[in-house]
């Protein structure tokens, strides 16, 4: 009985958290912002496109290769709910000082900042 009470508390938060968050994102104002951000970071990302594309030319080709050891030394930095893998090595952010670098879900080089848990 607990377990089901504890799972409704549970679920209900959640539904009630993704109304909450509808409704943020439903504002127009950040959904301004949001363009702004999304049109900076494919802008960034061309930028740095003809210096980083080795590393998704690797990336790539250890995909092909199916080369995990490869795979397990490129930062961990995604952003799966927008298709976005970052192809830079493990550690960039602090070696290189190097902002996530990868495509996007439609294959347009991006940039950005952060990164979110796997979706």
């Amino acid at each position: 009985m607990q377990e089901a009470v504890r799972r409704h508390v549970r679920n209900s938060a959640f539904t009630e958290a993704e109304k909450v968050i509808s409704f943020v994102l439903s504002n127009p104002q950040v959904q301004q912002v949001r363009a702004r951000i999304e049109a900076t970071e494919t802008q960034i990302g061309r930028e740095l496109c003809a210096r980083l594309q080795p590393f998704h030319d690797r990336y790539e080709q250890a995909v092909r290769d199916g080369d995990a050891a490869r795979l397990t030394r490129i930062c961990p930095g995604k952003h799966g709910r927008w298709g976005l893998i970052c192809v830079l090595d493990e550690g960039h952010e602090t070696s290189m000082e190097e902002l996530h670098w990868g495509n996007d879900s439609e294959g347009r080089p991006i940039a950005w900042v952060g990164s979110a848990p796997d979706d």
